[in-house]
């Protein structure tokens, strides 16, 4: 089966297991416009063959992902409406969530933001013991936009979900397997070996039980916590954005990064 290459994605096929690398390790694999919007086309160019049962999402380098790239979002698009590219992430965090292979993301390095969302959209989660967590956007005086919350508020509940998001505190991988955010932990040098390990395994299943189960499970979780008014993040971020009081707490936390 023919492989999918884009120019911050590779998407890889070895029978019915398919593998979406990011590419931009010298950005940590910050989600860019770009990045989102080829994440969105390879969930849904795995849909169309439907040989692929399973998908492992991981990352090039020392981190899975460094959230939302600040430094792209903040150069205009002169072919997208501010809008449409604030929606973008809600849009991968769905084409994701939806697709019908079932996803294993294979966690290393910081998982920070948006990466975190892109995790969580994912069906089952393991992290290497040196993954490191944090929800930064409220101290860059942004809500946590993509549909964010009510997937956390799903798998950890609403004070944690709360307390992570509103303190934006970095958290390790024991303490995301105690919240039951990951379903493994495992050295950093076994990490790829036990997802692959894990996709296969679950490859030898049938395609029907496999999707039928996968949408069983999403269809209660949106019951405990939809992510159908998610459109919405779009207009708090637009309105972050424009804040003087949002932007001048985001502004300082950068200066304060910085030294």
């Amino acid at each position: 089966m023919a492989d999918l290459e884009l120019s911050t994605l590779r998407v890889t096929v070895d029978g019915p297991v398919a593998h979406l690398t990011l590419t931009r390790p010298e950005r940590l694999n910050a989600l860019s416009r770009t990045t989102l919007r080829e994440l969105s086309l390879a969930a849904h160019w795995m849909d169309e063959r439907l040989a692929i049962k399973t998908a492992v999402v991981h990352s090039l380098g020392r981190a899975f992902s460094a959230g939302f790239d600040l430094d792209d979002f903040k150069n205009a698009d002169p072919d997208t409406p501010p809008l449409e590219a604030a929606d973008l992430g809600r849009q991968m965090a769905e084409a994701v969530t939806n697709t019908r292979a079932v996803t294993v993301a294979a966690v290393q390095g910081w998982c920070v933001g948006g990466g975190l969302v892109l995790a969580a959209a994912c069906d089952l989660r393991i992290a290497a013991d040196d993954a490191r967590f944090s929800i930064p956007e409220v101290d860059l005086g942004i809500p946590l936009a993509w549909g964010g919350i009510p997937r956390l508020v799903r798998e950890l509940g609403p004070a944690i979900t709360k307390e992570l998001v509103l303190t934006c505190r970095t958290f390790d991988a024991a303490e995301a397997h105690a919240l039951h955010f990951l379903n493994r932990i495992v050295a950093a040098d076994e990490l790829l070996a036990t997802a692959d390990a894990l996709a296969a395994s679950l490859a030898e299943k049938s395609s029907l039980t496999l999707v039928q189960t996968k949408r069983h499970v999403n269809a209660v979780a949106e019951s405990m916590g939809s992510t159908a008014f998610s459109g919405v993040d779009a207009l708090a971020l637009q309105a972050a954005l424009a804040d003087p009081e949002s932007r001048e707490v985001g502004r300082n936390y950068m200066r304060t990064k910085k030294r």
